[in-house]
Formats: C-alpha cells, sequence, structure tokens
C-alpha cells in the first residue's frame, strides 16, 4: 500500500535526477560540442603566471536557455 502523495513525489525527484543528468552532460560535454565556455564577450586576462577567467557571454546565454526552459514548463 502507498502513501497518498508519494507517486508525485517520486516523478519529482525522477525529474531532478533527469535535469541533474543533463546538467552534467552539458557540463562535460558542452564545451566541446557547443563552444561553450570561449565565446565572444567571455572574460580572461592573462599575467605571467595569473590567468583570470570569467566566462560572462557564456553564463548570459545558459541563464537564458534555463529560463526559457523554466518558462515553457511552468505553463503547463
Amino acid at each position: 500500500m502507498t502513501m497518498p502523495g508519494f507517486g508525485e513525489f517520486g516523478r519529482m525527484l525522477m525529474g531532478l535526477g533527469l535535469l541533474l543528468l543533463l546538467t552534467g552532460a552539458l557540463l562535460a560535454f558542452g564545451g566541446r560540442l557547443l563552444g561553450l565556455g570561449r565565446l565572444p564577450g567571455d572574460i580572461l586576462i592573462r599575467k605571467g603566471n595569473f590567468t583570470f577567467y570569467f566566462p560572462l557571454m557564456t553564463s548570459i546565454l545558459l541563464s537564458l536557455a534555463l529560463t526559457l526552459l523554466l518558462w515553457i514548463f511552468q505553463r503547463r
């Protein structure tokens, strides 16, 4: 016998797991496949032995994509 509400909780956990899997795959392979991290607007400063890298444009692009996805799924 299952408790009421556990089916919905289980679906939510599976969705969260799928989201984590997709995010991990994007982080592992996205840089090579999509060119993420080397976009115009990403900040790279090299001075001697010091390197500073801030993926500004990549962060903005990923933020827009995630906002769009969440907006689409929220409308259901």
